[in-house]
Formats: structure tokens, C-alpha cells, sequence
């Protein structure tokens, strides 16, 4: 059984996009999108900084648009079940058919700009924590006053909170991580900081046509699969002020009996999580065209 999953915010790479534009009609539908949403794609993937794409407007829009590029650069393939981490899911939800292409761009950008909004209002950031246990890293972080913003599992969890309270947990790690990295986001994603973003989204989800996703779509809410379109959106709204539960869309994806994994370009963060969550399945980062015709023979070999 294969998975095709979507990276978060982070993934992104200056150029990354640009031996994409080569593939028939990518460099027409990049356009296109980007006269829709009012964001230059194209320059942004091929010709901007790590500053200029790190700016969460721009970054979001990016990651979708690319994602949905090298899905369906994949070709006509039915993947077991779907997945994204935190904006991840609005590739994912757009590859389920349960809202259209564009429609998703739109979407994100209001994403976007609306976070960046809330971003602005107070200096926050988030910072991995590599090695520890949940039960007690949980703990150690809301006496600090952060929030686990990201459980991904794989003994990796994101903490959220303002520079103060960052800078503290520098100084205080919990017992058994080995190390505190500095995340290049602009904001405490996911977390009551991002309070003002969800109502622009529930406003921006009153104009989306929205059907039943035709694919099994994992919520990383919870882990749980969804089957009803409206659900999903309202989980897509709600998503961007409470934490991201990667760890437990891995539990599902081990309950389902996953054999094989592929992450939609740019590929490489879930992955990586994967091989140390998941002993046994297979896993493809998809990063340029040069990667698909290994994603096609395990898509041959597991979907």
C-alpha cells in the first residue's frame, strides 16, 4: 500500500523549482496561478533567496504549487491514502478532489498572507527538539510557556513561542534532547498566536466548492482518516492555530498496513521522519524530475 504525503513550511530551497519548469506545460500552469493569486511564482522558485522565500506569504503558495506539480508529474496513479503536514494538507486535499487546483492556490495565499499578518503582531518563532521523550518534553515546554506545535514522531517534536520564551528553552533544555534548532519560519505556526488567521480562513472557506475526498486523506489534526469534504475544510482552517500531529498520521499510516511512502517535491523532510518511524516501508523523496521514474516503479510496485 503506498502513501503520497506533502511537506510543510521549511522544505523549501532557493531554485527549487526551476529544472521543473522544463516539464511540459509546468511553466503554463505556474503562470497561471500565479496571475490568479498575485504572486510571481516562477521568479520566486527559480530566482529568489532563502530571505525573500522564507517569508511565509510567498513560502506557502510555493510549497503547494510545487507539490501539485510533482504529483501530477507522477501521472495518473491512486495512492492507498493522502497526507500533509501542516500547509502539506492543502496539497493534499486539492490531490484528493476535494477542492480544484486553483482553488487551493487561492486558498493557501489567504493562508499566507494572514499568518504573515499574525506574525507580525508579536516576534515568535518555533525550534526543533531532537532526542527526549514526549511525556516529558511535553511537560517541560508548557512550563516554559511554548507550545508543541509539531509532535512529528521519530523522537522530533517543534516547540512555539516567542523569542524570550525560545531563548529560555536554549538555556533549559528538557532531560534527553540533544539539541535545540532554530527553525527558518517567521512565526510560532499552529499555535494561539496564529488566533487572528483562522477567521480570514473561515471567510476565504464560505467561497470554496468542496466535495468528499476521492482518496482515503489522513487529518493531521489526529491521525484519523477524513471522508467528509466540509470536514476537511473546517480542519484545514482550524489547523493553523493548534498543533500539527504528524506522529499519529504515522500510526495510521503502520495501521493501514503502508509499505511504501512518496513525498511530493520538496521532498525529503517526511521522508526522513518515515525511515526512522517507519522501519520497513519504503520511502521516496521526490526533489527534482530526475527522481520520477523512481517514484513511478514504486508507485508499480506498491499502489
Amino acid at each position: 500500500m503506498l502513501v503520497l504525503v506533502a511537506p510543510g513550511q521549511g522544505a523549501q530551497t532557493p531554485g527549487f523549482l526551476t529544472p521543473w519548469l522544463d516539464l511540459p506545460g509546468a511553466a503554463d500552469r505556474l503562470a497561471a496561478w500565479s496571475d490568479a493569486i498575485g504572486l510571481d511564482l516562477a521568479h520566486y522558485g527559480t530566482q529568489a533567496d532563502a530571505d525573500a522565500i522564507r517569508d511565509t506569504a510567498v513560502a506557502q503558495p510555493l510549497l503547494v504549487a510545487a507539490g501539485l506539480l510533482s504529483a501530477q508529474a507522477l501521472g495518473d496513479i491512486t495512492p492507498g491514502a493522502v497526507a500533509g503536514h501542516s500547509v502539506g494538507e492543502i496539497t493534499a486535499a486539492a490531490y484528493a478532489g476535494v477542492i480544484g487546483e486553483d482553488a487551493a492556490l487561492g486558498f493557501v495565499r489567504t493562508r499566507g498572507l494572514a499568518m504573515a499578518d499574525a506574525a507580525a503582531v508579536t516576534e515568535t518563532g518555533m525550534a526543533a527538539l531532537l532526542g527526549g521523550a514526549p511525556e516529558v518534553t511535553v511537560p517541560h515546554l508548557e512550563k516554559l510557556g511554548l507550545t508543541p506545535a509539531n509532535v512529528n514522531g521519530a523522537g522530533q517534536i517543534v516547540a512555539a513561542g516567542t523569542l524570550e520564551q525560545l531563548a529560555a528553552l536554549q538555556e533549559d533544555k528538557p532531560e534527553g534532547v540533544r539539541k535545540v534548532v532554530a527553525l527558518k519560519v517567521a512565526g510560532a505556526f499552529h499555535t494561539e498566536h496564529m488566533a487572528p488567521a483562522v477567521a480570514a480562513l473561515e471567510e476565504a472557506a464560505k467561497g470554496l466548492t468542496v466535495a468528499d475526498p476521492r482518496l482515503t486523506y489522513v487529518s493531521n489534526r489526529d491521525g484519523e482518516p477524513v471522508a467528509d469534504g466540509t470536514e476537511v475544510i473546517a480542519r484545514l482552517v482550524g489547523q493553523v492555530a493548534n498543533p500539527v500531529r504528524w506522529d499519529l498520521c504515522m500510526e495510521t499510516f503502520k495501521e493501514m498496513g503502508v509499505t511504501a511512502l512518496i513525498e511530493v517535491c520538496p521532498g525529503g523532510t517526511l521522508t526522513g521522519l518515515a525511515k526512522r518511524a517507519l522501519p520497513g516501508v519504503k520511502t521516496l523523496a521526490v526533489k527534482t524530475p530526475d527522481d520520477l521514474d523512481a517514484a513511478r516503479a514504486l508507485v508499480a510496485e506498491h499502489s
